[in-house]
């Protein structure tokens, strides 16, 4: 089990990303002014609505992944990095656009989603032309191989929401299914940006093959991550709705632990939550989470991942992105000891 992380071991992990994201000043930079420059090349009916979702105020941890993965130095702000990153991060912003429709998200970033400013039916083809401008974007390289990995995640993440979204409101869903579900939607993205990173980085095809296992198990341990947040964060400091997974009746790790430790009773009225057949009653699943340790025990499975990622780059290690790399596996860590339930 995880223990309770102590002051010093939740603050050292702040400070790493502090530093972490320090070196990517001048490379965020760039990205926002290329995103910028973006916003004519969309119609000038829906110019204002995709400046609404391309704004400055999120993690950008997939760029990030990519300027890192591809780094050869402080300050050296390559521009087909910049591009790629620009790339994947449209992509992800048109998922996040389409994951707040289906899960009826008020919040994103501590503003209105993109549904609720503009509705569900524009929003979804705001997304739609979010994406269609990533991959156009992918096929300005000189290689057909960026276009060709982008589309090709795009494709499994579009297939890992799919299914997640053919098994909500259905507790006919196996560890296995949701396992394979956060490998398609989050882990791939992760994956393609450390892949697509180092390929431009110039470094061995070894080197990037192992910075794409990274990245995947990275990924992997940020969907846990955000799946525990979703019952144990605070809405304003993460800046999204709580509680979305078992209003909108999607079954994540939390849930799976707290259904194998329920007497069957309550185990049954949970599933009647899930299935949208009685309210979701979320205090008393939080408390019931509380009194079964799942905190604990879902910080392990994000632990595991972590160090799964690391083990990956154990090759690596004197390669410039690697301990840059490893240190974002500290600011994982950080953010889960932050979620730690007082007491």
């Amino acid at each position: 089990m995880m223990s309770p992380a102590r002051p010093a071991e939740a603050a050292a992990p702040a400070h790493a990303f502090a530093s972490v994201f320090a070196q990517l000043a001048p490379h965020m930079g760039a990205l926002d002014g290329f995103l910028r420059g973006q916003l004519d090349a969309f119609e000038p009916e829906i110019r204002t609505m995709a400046d609404y979702c391309i704004d400055t105020s999120g993690k950008r941890i997939r760029p990030a992944l990519v300027f890192l993965s591809g780094w050869r130095g402080p300050g050296v702000v390559e521009p087909d990095l910049v591009r790629v990153a620009a790339v994947v991060e449209l992509v992800h912003l048109a998922t996040l656009v389409h994951d707040d429709i289906m899960d009826g998200a008020e919040l994103r970033r501590n503003r209105r989603t993109a549904t609720r400013a503009y509705g569900p039916a524009a929003a979804v083809l705001l997304g739609d032309a979010l994406l269609a401008h990533a991959v156009h974007l992918s096929t300005t390289f000189p290689t057909t191989e960026i276009c060709a990995a982008v589309s090709e995640s795009t494709r499994r993440v579009c297939a890992g929401e799919i299914v997640q979204t053919l098994r909500r409101g259905s507790v006919e869903v196996s560890r296995a299914d949701y396992e394979r579900i956060i490998d398609l939607k989050t882990a791939e993205l992760f994956r393609v940006s450390c892949f697509l990173g180092a390929r431009l980085g110039g470094f061995a095809p070894a080197c990037v093959e192992a910075v794409g296992r990274f990245g995947r198990h990275l990924g992997i341990a940020y969907q846990i991550y955000d799946d525990l947040a979703d019952f144990f964060g605070e809405e304003k400091r993460i800046g999204k709705t709580l509680g979305t997974d078992l209003a909108s009746g999607k079954l994540t790790l939390p849930l799976f632990e707290l259904l194998d430790r329920l007497p069957p009773g309550e185990a049954a009225e949970l599933r009647a939550e899930i299935l949208g057949q009685r309210p979701p009653q979320l205090a008393l699943r939080l408390g019931q989470m509380a009194e079964h340790g799942i905190f604990e025990r879902v910080a392990d499975a994000v632990q595991a991942e972590i160090a799964a990622a690391t083990a990956a780059l154990a090759d690596w290690s004197g390669e410039p992105p690697t301990p840059l790399l490893l240190s974002l596996c500290d600011v994982l860590r950080g953010q889960v000891a932050a979620l730690q339930p007082a007491g």
